[in-house]
This record gives C-alpha cells, sequence and structure tokens, in this order.
C-alpha cells in the first residue's frame, strides 16, 4: 500500500513538473486545453495539479482563467543560477588556461540572453562582460548559437520582438538573413561573433546539450588574437567543456514520461 502511494506521488511530481515546463514553453498564458493537448494528460489531472500549484505560488490563474508561471518561481530560478555559475567555474577555468581568452556561460532570457558566469582571461588587454548583464541574441556568439536550437518560428519571433539594432557596421540587422544563417550553425555546432556586438572583438559559442536552448559557453577575446585558426581550435574545446557541465547538471536532453 506504502509502496503504491509513493509510485502515485512520484508519478503527479513528474507530471507537474511537465506542466510547469508546458507552461514555460508557451512562452505567456496558457488553457487548460492547450496544457491538455501538449502533455496528453486528462484535463480532470490537470486541474488537480494546477490547484496545488497555485496554492503554493507556482502558478497564477489569470482573471480570464488561462495560467502562467507564479513569482515563487522566481526564487527558485535565481538560486538555481548563482548554482550553476557556480558549477560551471571550474569548467571556464580551463578553458581560460588552454585558450587564454576570457571564458562565459550564458543563458536565454526572454527575447535577450544574459551571462551568468564568467572567468576573464589573464592578458592586460581581455574582454570583460558584467555577470547579470543582458544583451540582443541577434549580433553575440552566444544568442546565435541558442537561436539555431529553437524552432525557426520561434526564433522569429525572439527576433522582432528584442529588435535587432547594429551595433556595429557587421551586425546582421535582417531577421531573414539571420534566420537564413542558423541552420548552418547548428549543423556545425557552434557561432561566430565576428565584430558583430563590438568592433575589433570576436567571440566562439557552443551550446550546452540538453535538448534546449537553455545555455551556451564561449570565449571571447581581441580578433587580432582570437583568429580563423584559433576558433578552430577553440570548438572542440568548448564543446569538451559544455558537454562536461550538461552531464555534471544531469542533462540528458530528455524529459520524464507524462
Amino acid at each position: 500500500m506504502a509502496a503504491g502511494g509513493s509510485a502515485e506521488g512520484v508519478q503527479s511530481l513528474d507530471r507537474a513538473f511537465l506542466l510547469l515546463e508546458l507552461m514555460a514553453d508557451a512562452g505567456g498564458e496558457v488553457a487548460i486545453s492547450r496544457l491538455a493537448a501538449d502533455s496528453g494528460l486528462a484535463v480532470s489531472t490537470i486541474h488537480r495539479l494546477v490547484r496545488t500549484l497555485v496554492g503554493r505560488g507556482y502558478v497564477r490563474q489569470l482573471p480570464s482563467r488561462r495560467y502562467v508561471l507564479g513569482p515563487r518561481l522566481i526564487h527558485l530560478g535565481e538560486f538555481a543560477s548563482r548554482m550553476l555559475a557556480t558549477w560551471a567555474q571550474p569548467h571556464l577555468a580551463r578553458l581560460v588556461d588552454v585558450i587564454g581568452e576570457t571564458a562565459n556561460l550564458a543563458m536565454l532570457d526572454g527575447d535577450r540572453v544574459v551571462y551568468v558566469a564568467q572567468v576573464p582571461s589573464r592578458h592586460s588587454m581581455r574582454m570583460f562582460t558584467e555577470v547579470g548583464r543582458r544583451v540582443h541574441l541577434h549580433c553575440t556568439g552566444v544568442g546565435k548559437v541558442l537561436l539555431a536550437q529553437l524552432p525557426p518560428e520561434t526564433a522569429r519571433e525572439l527576433l522582432v520582438q528584442g529588435g535587432m539594432p547594429a551595433r556595429t557596421e557587421l551586425t546582421v540587422t535582417d531577421p531573414d538573413e539571420l534566420l537564413r544563417q542558423l541552420p548552418a550553425i547548428a549543423d556545425q555546432g557552434y557561432a561566430v561573433d565576428d565584430g558583430e556586438q563590438e568592433t575589433g572583438v570576436r567571440c566562439v559559442a557552443v551550446p550546452v546539450p540538453g535538448g534546449s536552448a537553455a545555455g551556451a559557453i564561449s570565449v571571447s577575446g581581441p580578433a587580432g588574437r582570437l583568429g580563423l585558426d584559433a576558433v578552430s581550435r577553440a570548438v572542440p574545446l568548448l564543446q569538451s567543456a559544455a558537454a562536461a557541465l550538461a552531464t555534471e547538471l544531469g542533462r540528458d536532453g530528455g524529459r520524464p514520461a507524462g
């Protein structure tokens, strides 16, 4: 009896997390009918689980009777981001040791990308981006490599929503042009910002494996020092670091069965 109750509790927990992930994927308000279609769960099951999540503050019900993620998740997200930065530090430090340039970890944050961890280069002339800074997706290596992990319609929506201002003469400001580049970025497994965010600066970024556009690792430095040959040598090192971080985080790209 106890074992059966425990199994039922684990299944309910799996399903509750699935609903939270589906609400996040929806990017805004979501109806019970949409949750039922996307999850395959019965409407009665969803109502029961959502009532519990609302009671705990993890979900809010709007006057329209649609649902959004609740404010209590903000605290959990902030703490998780701090822990992610802690776990990433040794991987970034090893990249700096081997490549010699500043290493970063960034995450998708709405229609921007936010830097959550950094280990600076030891060179006196080095790139520095404040941890917590949010930047545009279209002109950064981390932004482009994260866009390449998304469905094209989602990538377009984020580009239009966030805007594509020209940061330098090399910035791509046309969404169609950038969207045409994304399949090649996805295929090769990395993206390069070649003076598109800041003149004279080159950045190469790879996604952290896990089946989503959650995070990316990059190195950045003066273009004269981080030449194209150096970029080619950096890519496998970045991919190895990203895979190691993903393993440490236990990310396998899958979702619990509902």
